[in-house]
């Protein structure tokens, strides 16, 4: 049974290397070594990972491994470098162990005389539906190297949008964070220090200072039940997301919001025309597309949309027609989607709508980050200065009434 080795050494300009090896013996480590001019100072046997078996110690396999993986499988194939060749050279290099797993599993069941895109399919983590129709689609129009290439690129736009939403959505999450956590702070440990201050005035409060200790007091005495019912709203959303009418109720709710639901909607667009045009391009038949394209959209409202033009083209419409009458995709969109189909050049189509779609995600995101920081900037002043001007307005009384 072959073993993993660890190894360190100096290749032939004197530079000091280190790796992992997969061999039957000590010696066969040594040969391979010697092949490649590496004068090894070390060799060892790798250490058993004691948590190996427990699954959720491990790391997961990102996005970005995959894409580069798929960027440099398509580059060794298209040099001439048999499949299994490719798999073994990129199986010794990851340096993610589950992905190394997963790649020494793949190797071994192509070996066994399986295709490629089966034995993809049995890692349904790594590898989504997507991806693995398409390299069934390669393999069989010898085409695996291309269609790999495609893959790596349309995973790096998607990748790229995907972080366009989350970075839009990152700061004014922040922001309110940081907010809450201010003004529980200055309720909780601030407030009942100017209490205790005026209560020896002996003279009456202004309204805001009373309205604020008593919020200060409400926090102080429930500050355990306020967070407990804080972590039970978020179990019982993300509960209620988890159920099928929840994740319908909420995924059409977002797309009716007045500025990030557009954005959401842009994402959509670009996200669906992209994958479009990549399978059909890639070999992939337009019902067999529609329905990997709907099941990961990840918006229940527009996987209905889609899966309703499905539908409409299994019963000889067009494709234009229902997503013109689904209401999800704008007018422009279908619009262009029938040149397309009339002219033959669908997919062609398809990628001149994504490539627009992707600026106006710029523009949206752009648009949503200026209008997100004025309000951000006013929320903050009015709610952190309103606590501390209602403070001070007693000290300010008194300061007047003593000139």
């Amino acid at each position: 049974m072959p073993t993993i080795y660890q190894w360190k050494g100096k290749n032939p300009r004197g530079k000091k290397v280190k790796g992992e090896m997969e061999a039957e013996s000590l010696e066969q480590v040594t040969q391979n070594l010697q092949r490649r001019k590496i004068t090894q100072s070390k060799i060892k046997k790798k250490p058993k990972d004691l948590f190996e078996n427990i699954k959720f110690l491990q790391p997961k396999v990102k996005e970005r491994d995959v894409i580069i993986f798929s960027r440099q499988f398509s580059t060794m194939i298209d040099a001439g470098l048999p499949l299994l060749q490719c798999l073994d050279i990129l199986h010794s290099q990851q340096e993610n162990p589950t992905f190394k797993k997963n790649l020494k599993k793949i190797k071994e069941s192509v070996e066994s005389g399986e295709s490629f895109a089966d034995a993809l399919k049995k890692f349904p983590k790594t590898f989504n539906e997507l991806f693995i129709n398409m390299v069934a689609a390669g393999e069989a129009g010898g085409i695996i190297d291309v269609i790999l290439k495609r893959l790596s690129a349309y995973m790096e736009k998607m990748a790229k949008l995907k972080s366009q939403v989350k970075g839009a959505m990152t700061y004014p999450i922040i922001t309110i964070v940081v907010a809450v956590i201010v003004v529980a702070i200055i309720l909780v440990f601030v407030i009942p220090v100017f209490a205790e201050m005026f209560a020896g005035f002996g003279a009456s409060l202004p309204g805001p200072t009373l309205i604020v200790m008593a919020l200060s007091d409400f926090a102080v005495a429930n500050i355990v039940y306020i967070i407990g019912a804080i972590f039970a709203v978020i179990f019982l959303v993300k509960r209620f997301h988890a159920t099928t009418k929840g994740r319908i109720f909420m995924d059409n709710l977002f797309l009716r919001l007045p500025v990030m639901g557009i954005l959401i909607r842009k994402v959509a667009v670009a996200k669906f025309t992209r994958t479009t045009s990549t399978m059909l391009s890639s070999g992939v038949s337009l019902l067999e597309t529609l329905d990997i394209v709907a099941k990961t959209s990840g918006n229940k409202t527009i996987e209905f949309a889609i899966q309703d033009v499905k539908i409409g083209i299994s019963e000889g419409r067009s494709m234009a027609d229902p997503l013109l009458e689904s209401g999800v995709f704008p007018s422009m969109v279908c619009s262009m989607i029938a040149v397309g189909e009339s002219t033959g050049a669908l997919d062609i189509m398809m990628e001149k709508i994504a490539d627009f779609y992707d600026d106006e995600v710029d523009q949206a995101v752009k648009n949503l980050t200026d209008m997100i920081e004025p309000f951000m900037l006013v929320f903050l002043g009015i709610v952190v200065g309103g606590l501390v001007v209602s403070m001070y307005l007693p000290i300010f009384t008194m300061a007047g009434a003593i000139e």
